[in-house]
């Protein structure tokens, strides 16, 4: 079951849903915090794998990053990955307060651009126990190097100049401008229009805009470049042996290898482990395995 909860995040309202167990009596229990994908909102996959943790005797938190969704925050779409990591501290601070959680329990998932900033949150916040991600993505780095790595300089100095002409604009009286997230064909936007866009994942606070001058916060943002300093606290990154992003999680395994684990779940996609139950069932189970020995009592 979930209720509807909230909290701030650098004095901005962010709306949770909270997840506990069929039955829950009220004693302390294991929490998860649980990031959603960028352009996502926390009714989505986010709510897939808090449902499931549940199931399995963990309490779970899902939100709407700030900015996004029902949460604070103007303009709307802005997607800062400082703020975004800010939200995951934050979400930590208010299990902490909460009597059914055990505050020395508590762990986080990121999903998709979620797998970059909460590993990125509990370098620094030493209360996130174990950390875990599901096709997890750094945006900075695909913002700077393109999707397919192969950006060079000029490409990412014409994002720094469209970013710097849209504040100028601002400044000077003009709406905010966006773009859209994934693109509005299934052509183009393959499986991201296939979940975003269709019946299958489609939300209507999901609205497939980002602002553009997000572009130069997610320049600078690097998610997996201390990796070294969440240890020796454990980590599990899952990824679809199909996956675009896999990658990703291969990189910053490395750089932590004697407390970091890769868990490949064969034949999945990207998305696929959003809400293909095949590939999440397995996931999930990996998880609620990781999380039982991280989060013992």
């Amino acid at each position: 079951m979930s209720t509807e909860v909230s909290f701030t995040s650098n004095n901005l309202r962010i709306a949770g849903l909270f997840f506990t167990p069929e039955g829950h009596a009220g004693e302390r229990l294991p929490a998860v915090v649980i990031g959603h994908p960028g352009g996502g909102v926390k009714e989505q996959t986010a709510s897939i794998y808090a449902q499931r943790l549940a199931d399995k005797g963990y309490a779970a938190l899902v939100f709407d990053a700030a900015y996004q969704g029902e949460s604070e925050g103007l303009p709307r779409g802005l997607e800062d990955p400082y703020q975004r990591s800010e939200d995951v501290k934050a979400a930590v601070s208010y299990l902490t307060t909460r009597a059914d959680v055990d505050p020395e329990r508590i762990g986080a998932l990121g999903i998709c651009a979620s797998g970059g900033y909460v590993p990125f949150a509990a370098q620094t916040d030493t209360r996130i126990k174990a950390v875990s991600t599901v096709s997890a993505f750094d945006a900075g780095d695909a913002v700077r190097g393109g999707m397919d790595g192969q950006q060079g300089p000029e490409g990412l100095q014409q994002i720094l100049d469209l970013s710097a002409s849209m504040r100028t604009a601002e400044a000077g009286g003009a709406e905010p401008a966006y773009a859209p997230i994934v693109p509005e064909s299934f052509e183009e936007g393959g499986e991201g229009y296939e979940y975003y866009r269709t019946p299958r994942g489609q939300h209507p606070r999901s609205d497939n805009k980002q602002l553009i001058r997000s572009l130069d916060r997610l320049v600078q943002f690097d998610a997996f470049r201390f990796m070294s300093m969440i240890a020796p606290r454990p980590v599990l990154m899952i990824a679809g042996t199909e996956a675009f992003s896999r990658p990703y999680s291969e990189k910053a395994v490395s750089q932590t290898p004697a407390s970091s684990e890769l868990f490949l779940v064969e034949g999945a996609t990207h998305m696929s482990l959003y809400d293909q139950d095949e590939h999440v069932t397995p996931a999930v189970d990996k998880l609620d395995a990781f999380y039982s020995k991280a989060l013992a009592a």
